[in-house]
């Protein structure tokens, strides 16, 4: 009868062990499912975007049809973008600097929560050429960007890196903006940031789907997440050493990005797998004064949006 018992006693015993393991299993499935849930990038609502968007329209429209550095257009665009990260909750500055004989501005946002150990910096170029409004260019990156700042708020994000976002002023003068913040860090903050992610028009109306290839690792980010959503990208060549990712390459900080194009023509290949008019500039109002809220394709500018959060969602974590 001891035996028995015992053989009883013993079998419960195993029951139990293998019930709690198996309850622990699940617990720690979950566990993983939500941490994956909470590292998901929100879907960005493009119609955020399009009002960012119409908002530096009007900024140009009541200062001289331009953004441009030196223009009043330009410190309006900055005053438009730090009332809404403010707002957000970030902690912002305005950093000065001179060019050409005017005072320019960085606007730089850091996200208060998270580590602080490393840094993602995700920028854009903020001005526009004294010719337009310079929506698509590069209204369209800097509104992208904003709108991912402000999803990081409304997520209430604490990544494991530090997330830090920038709009450079002059860019349109020769990377002006941006090579003077670089300039400015000491090399113990230059050598804190892990990547910087760059975002100079995203919304090109005859739109090509690009991605720096500066870096393999930040390129794979990108890449498998358009494959994920069907779009076959290629390398950005149009963009080598002329925007504000060549100020960070250039002081040896890893970079990358995505791109619609800008003044080069789509090929007939690109027409067949992205769609799109072959022969024609991928943003025929690059630089002109018709690159207003109707030299957007919505659709584009959605997709390169969703990427930008993405990237930040990822690297950052």
């Amino acid at each position: 009868m001891k035996r028995r018992h015992k053989r009883h006693a013993l079998l419960a015993a195993s029951a139990s062990a293998a019930l709690a393991f198996t309850l622990l299993g699940a617990a720690g499935a979950q566990a993983e499912t939500e941490a994956g849930a909470r590292a998901a990038a929100p879907d960005i609502p493009v119609a955020n975007v399009q009002q960012h968007l119409k908002e530096l329209q009007a900024v140009a429209q009541a200062n001289g049809g331009n953004r441009a550095h030196g223009r009043p257009g330009y410190k309006a665009s900055v005053d438009y973008m730090k009332a809404k990260l403010d707002q957000a909750g970030f902690q912002t500055k305005i950093q000065q600097f001179t060019s050409g004989g005017a005072t320019g501005y960085n606007l730089i946002a850091d996200w208060p929560k998270g580590g602080t150990g490393s840094t993602v910096v995700t920028g854009a170029h903020l001005d526009s050429v004294t010719s337009g409004a310079g929506i698509n260019d590069n209204g369209s990156g800097s509104a992208g960007i904003l709108e991912t700042a402000l999803a990081v708020s409304q997520a209430d994000l604490a990544p494991a890196k530090h997330l830090r976002f920038a709009w450079w002023g002059a860019e349109e003068r020769g990377l002006i903006g941006s090579r003077y913040y670089v300039n400015s860090l000491p090399q113990s903050e230059l050598g804190k940031i892990d990547a910087y992610l760059n975002f100079d028009m995203i919304g090109s109306p005859n739109a090509g789907h690009f991605v720096y290839n500066d870096n393999a690792s930040i390129e794979k980010v990108f890449k498998d997440w358009f494959q994920t959503k069907g779009v076959q990208t290629e390398p950005s060549r149009e963009t080598a050493g002329r925007s504000d990712h060549a100020s960070f390459a250039a002081a040896g900080v890893t970079v990358g990005g995505s791109f619609t194009g800008a003044g080069s023509t789509k090929t007939q290949a690109q027409a067949q797998k992205w769609g799109g008019t072959a022969g024609q500039p991928y943003d025929r109002c690059y630089h002109s004064a018709c690159d207003t809220t109707s030299n957007i394709n919505a659709k584009a500018l959605d997709l390169h949006s969703d990427a930008i959060a993405h990237a930040v969602w990822q690297l950052s974590s």
